[in-house]
This record gives structure tokens, sequence and C-alpha cells, in this order.
């Protein structure tokens, strides 16, 4: 037991309140439980650079809380769900080196241009250097439904020059921003995206169902200013970034992986000091269907990734199993792994009874359960609460680590 740590947790009181203590068990497995404010909408707002829409992530406090008192400057931390890198992007902040794996190459291109932004002028520029008009002579009208003919031919003119750019090996670190940014404002709900009016930037509709909507709404696509709306968000993005936090991200190296959290051969044994993640929920989001805009932007086709969509139970756990087994590889001797777990079937099953048992088979063991709660409800009200749900200010994270082999 990390003594140093269960005390400090217990005594944290940053926010005015004490910590709860209980304990939870599971498959006779008991573990200690603590329940208090750690991170709170109070506390200083996180870079402005983390500010790209993302199914299901979760605030840039909780990794940090994990990254401050587990690691030291040049340690790796690692997310095998990477998804927009909220683990990644905060560790660079803080000198660690930035270690992600995420099977949809989404993530890569979310991320990575924000470990190593380009500063507005250099923006600005390379946007008055790409055309806005398509060459290709497929003009997919099928669009329309949600951009204007003149906004469409601009993105159609931008998704040619990227993917050119990409196969030729000359895509440089403003293309890649642009590429981002575009990549995030490509639908809305406000005058702030290239379309008309649809559903979160996160979660892409069909065409069918815009049409739906359009119709509902009585409403027809607008023409955006592509550019204007791309140095907007730019200038959002770049708004809060604290310089001394800039020049710690991009002094470190890191290695952002395209594939399977099981299998990940390229990152050595031991090599992890740190893991903060939160895995896929059960048949929860349709992260193929969110993303095939965004997907077919960058050139990818959406139905080809092989996002897991896992229905079953038996199946959550036994592919947790294997991703296990594949952290302990990674993980050091004195590693530990934050694991941000929510609740299934309405509540009736909690991850926690899932979560322990499949780690134990991998040779890990649970230090603690850490239960971020902003609301502070009663402790037998943070139990069977949904971090998904609308609202929620809850996080709860299963704190493991390595178990030590004795001669």
């Amino acid at each position: 037991m990390n003594t140093q740590l269960h005390q400090s947790i217990r005594q944290f009181s940053e926010f005015g309140k004490e910590t709860v203590v209980d304990k939870f068990d599971s498959h006779g497995v008991e573990t200690p439980v603590y329940i208090n404010e750690f991170w709170t909408s109070k506390q200083r707002a996180a870079s402005s650079l983390h500010e790209i829409s993302y199914r299901a992530c979760y605030k840039p406090q909780l990794p940090k809380f994990f990254i401050e008192r587990l690691t030291l400057p040049g340690d790796a931390v690692y997310d095998p769900f990477m998804g927009r890198g909220t683990t990644l992007l905060e560790a660079a902040f803080h000198g660690r080196e930035p270690v992600g794996c995420d099977i949809n190459p989404l993530s890569k291109i979310l991320l990575q241009p924000r470990l190593s932004p380009p500063n507005l002028q250099e923006v600005e520029q390379r946007l008055l250097e790409i055309s806005t008009v398509s060459k290709s002579a497929e003009q997919h009208e099928e669009l329309l439904t949600f951009y204007h003919p003149v906004t469409l031919q601009h993105i159609l003119a931008l998704r040619e020059y990227f993917i050119e750019r990409e196969r030729s090996g000359t895509i440089d670190h403003i293309d890649a921003w642009i590429r981002m940014v575009a990549t995030n404002r490509l639908t809305g709900h406000s005058v702030g995206f290239f379309s008309v009016y649809t559903l979160p930037p996160n979660q892409a509709v069909s065409v069918e169902s815009q049409k739906k909507i359009n119709e509902k709404r009585q409403q027809v696509p607008p023409e955006r200013d592509v550019n204007k709306i791309i140095l907007k968000k730019s200038r959002s993005l770049l708004n809060k970034v604290d310089p001394v936090e800039l020049v710690k991200a991009r002094e470190v190296k890191g290695a952002l992986l395209t594939g399977s959290a099981e299998n990940t051969p390229v990152i050595p044994d031991e090599s992890v000091k740190l893991v903060v993640t939160s895995p896929p929920f059960l048949d929860v989001i349709d992260y193929k269907h969110d993303n095939w805009l965004r997907c077919w932007f960058n050139g990818m086709d959406s139905s080809e990734i092989s996002i897991w969509q896992l229905r079953k139970i038996e199946d959550w756990v036994e592919k947790m199993s294997e991703v296990f087994a594949e952290l302990a590889r990674v993980l050091k001797p004195d590693g530990y792994i934050a694991f941000e777990v929510g609740d299934v079937k309405g509540g009736k099953v909690m991850m926690e009874d899932l979560v322990v048992p499949a780690a134990a088979v991998a040779g890990l063991e649970p230090e603690l359960i850490l239960i971020n709660d902003q609301k502070f409800t009663k402790t037998a009200n943070c139990w069977g609460v949904n971090n998904q749900s609308k609202g929620t200010n809850t996080n709860r994270i299963i704190l493991l680590k390595k178990l030590q082999l004795t001669a």
C-alpha cells in the first residue's frame, strides 16, 4: 500500500470539504474508497487547447490529479484509449512523456497538432494559400443537406489538399493544425460551424436524419466563411495557453499509435509509470456512426475502422482482460493505472465488479477507489451513478497497481 498517497487523499480538503472514507468489496477483494471534490470547476480553468469536442471525454483535471501525485518530469504517461487526447496533452504540459493509442485514426489527427501548435499568423497565411474551389469531378451533392454550395466547395477543396499532402508526405504542423480545426468544425449547432444547425459536433447524423432536421426546423444551409471559422476557433484554442506549459509540451518526446489497445508491441516492457484512461463502455456510444463525416473529410471510411462495439458483459470482460495483460507488460513495477469507470444497464451493473477480477488475472490489484463528486451526494448515492448521465459531475476511478513479485 502506498501509505503516503492514502494519507494525502484522506487529508485532502482543498475545496473546503473533508474526504469521506468508505470501502468497496468486489469478489472478496476489499478496497478503500475515498469521496471528495478532488477537482472542480472552481479551480483554475484548464488549457484552452483541450477544447476539442469528442464523445465521452473527461475533464483535464482528472488526469492532472494523478499525474501530479504519481509521476515525475520525464516519466511516461499512457492512455490506451486516448480519444481526443486529454490525458496526453495534460501529461505533456507537465513535462511527462505522452504515450497514446487508439484504434480510431481520428485520435492522432485531433491530438498531435495540439502538442506543437503554430501561431495565428502562420495559420492565416496558409489558409490564403489553399484553394477554396474543389478540382474533383465528384461533388458529393448529398452533403448539400448540411452545407451551402459555396461552403461545400471550400470543404471539398480543403479535403483534397490535406489528402494529397498526407499522401505525398509534405503535410507540416500548420497543415495538421488547420486539418484538426476543420475536422472539429464540420458540423454543429451554432454559427461557429460550417454546417446548418444539427447535433453537437461530436455526433454527426446521417444525411437522411439531417433532412428531417431541416424539414422540422424549416431551414436551409447558410453560406459560411470557412477560413474565418477556422481562424476564430484557432484563436480560441490558443487564447488561454500557458507559455510555460506550451514549451514543456513542445520539448517532450512521445508516441501516438493507431491500433488496438491489447496489442502494442512497439511500447517497451516496463516503460510506463502511469496509465490514465477511460475504456469504451458497453454498447453506449456508436463511435463509427458519430464520426462518419469526420472520417470522410480525412479520407477514411468509418465502416472499415474496427472500433469496439461490445454489447455483452462477457465480451467486455474478455477484451479488458487482454488490455490489462498488455498494460501490466508495459507498466513499471512501481507504476499505476487510473481507470475511470461508469455503470451499465441502467446502473444495475457497476464496472468495479467487472474491472477488479479482470485486472487480477493480469497481475494487477486495486490500490483504492477515488470518487470525485462535485455535488457531494451521500455516500450511498455515489454507487449506481452513471458517469455518462446528463448533468452528472461524478467520476469514479479505480487505481490499480502492479503486483510485486517475490523471489
